[in-house]
């Protein structure tokens, strides 16, 4: 009898044994490109791959940056990765009007970090001083972009566009200069190198309202595979929770293996800024989780572009930019602290 038990309890640890390893080969491979290296406005999605919420999830997740010289955005449609972290919705908006089949399928940021600096002391403490400025450094994108926005809405005009070529010498150079920035990042390159605190506008502040650092994937995937689509979302709300309010040294460990220019100075500072300006955990999210978006606001957002020249009203339908079905529902809001 107890040979018999034993014989049974070993056969039932050899087959509990192979459940888990079948288990653990069972999880999804997932391939989610960034938009550019890895920085604490990352910081969610590496967390989410440091301490292990992905894998829980059952996906097994290589995050791929991108940089000056990497452009991952063709790879998405081409289905060479599953997921693919893209600036806002412009880009959205583009991929709809020229028929490429992505879909947002969820909004991690509240709101775009894209900012207008400023010197100090120079009267530019009011957004409306600004369109007054001499010199506005703006880069090409920009300027095709919400720089024509900012002319329709805030009366700025290209006789104050110069182009920014992302070094930070002509603004330094000039106190009367203003210059465009990542709300959580030149601020603190500037203070780094020109000793002085800068007067930072974020864009979103002053109606430029759409949603930013979206996860796309393909139209297709979300149609086929909506378990995966939630579980990859529902798996980077909570990172990017635990990212803001719990222990990040991982996530942050991990993000200056990929990118050794980044410090853990640079990294803390940023995420404060994030935390301060409501980059992430503000508006729509506090009620509904981060990740939140909604119809009106991306209707309210291409409106607008279509006032600033943009597109055409009937160039983009909206009911294909987004899906809100893995939204919405508050996932997550129990880690914040």
């Amino acid at each position: 009898m107890t040979t018999n038990i034993t014989t049974r309890s070993a056969a039932g640890l050899l087959a509990l044994a192979a459940f888990a390893g079948t288990a653990a080969q069972a999880q999804d491979k997932v391939v989610f490109a960034t938009n550019w290296k890895a920085q604490a406005a990352h910081g969610g999605f590496y967390q989410a791959l440091a301490d292990g919420t992905y894998a829980r999830a059952g996906l097994a997740v290589t995050i791929q940056q991108g940089g000056p010289q990497v452009n991952n955005r063709p790879l998405l449609p081409a289905g060479k990765i599953q997921f693919l972290m893209t600036g806002n919705l412009l880009h959205s908006f583009d991929n709809v009007k020229n028929g490429v089949p992505t879909m947002v399928v969820a909004a991690m940021f509240q709101k775009d970090p894209q900012a207008l600096i400023a010197h100090p002391g120079q009267g530019y403490e009011n957004f409306s001083a600004l369109a007054k400025a001499p010199t506005v450094l703006i880069a090409k994108d920009g300027q095709f972009t919400w720089w024509q926005w900012l002319k329709v809405q805030h009366g700025f005009k290209d006789e104050q566009l110069k182009p920014y070529n992302y070094n930070l010498s002509p603004f330094l150079a000039s106190k009367t200069a203003v210059q465009q920035g990542y709300s959580v990042a030149e601020p603190i390159y500037i203070e780094n190198q020109g000793k002085f605190k800068p007067v930072v506008h974020l864009l979103a502040d002053h109606g430029f309202s759409t949603y930013s650092t979206l996860i796309e994937a393909r139209a297709d995937m979300v149609r086929n595979q909506p378990d995966l689509v939630r579980r990859f979302v529902d798996a980077s709300i909570r990172g990017w929770y635990n990212y803001l309010y719990a222990d990040r040294s991982a996530a942050n460990a991990m993000m200056r293996k990929e990118n050794p220019e980044l410090t853990d100075d640079e990294i803390e500072r940023s995420v404060a800024l994030m935390k301060q300006q409501g980059i992430v955990d503000s508006g729509e999210a506090l009620e509904r989780g981060i990740g939140a978006m909604s119809e009106a606001r991306v209707r309210d957002f291409f409106d607008k572009m279509v006032k600033a020249g943009l597109y055409k009203p009937g160039d983009v339908d909206l009911k294909k930019v987004a899906t809100y079905d893995f939204v919405n529902q508050s996932v997550g809001k129990n880690l914040r602290k």
